[in-house]
């Protein structure tokens, strides 16, 4: 019997499902750093207030926002009135800050 190079057509469609996941969820994420500013910092509860500028990866318009940081760290040095970089990703719905940087 023949052995087929012809791949199922189920095993195609995973294959596909597959590629257009990982597509959305790099599409939804950024790595590109935003210039803001930090308004307050609630390390008990891991979260900072940021007001930023527009953030075109997430369509995003400028504006004061509270976020979760993904690992509390981040908010060692952080202080209100810090200028400072930052990069944001959505995770199951949230924006997530994922990087951190005060600018000098």
């Amino acid at each position: 019997m023949p052995i087929s190079t012809k791949p199922k057509p189920r095993v195609a469609f995973l294959a596909l499902l597959l590629l257009a996941l990982m597509s959305l969820a790099s599409w939804s994420q950024s790595d590109d750093k935003v210039a803001g500013e930090v308004r307050k910092v609630d390390r008990d509860n891991q979260k900072i207030t940021i007001k930023h500028g527009e953030i075109k990866s997430l369509d995003m318009p400028p504006m004061t926002m509270v976020f979760t940081v993904k690992d509390p760290t981040l908010l060692e040095a952080a202080k209100p009135g810090d200028k400072v970089r930052f990069g944001v990703a959505r995770e199951d719905g949230k924006f997530v800050v994922t990087a951190i940087e005060i600018a000098p």
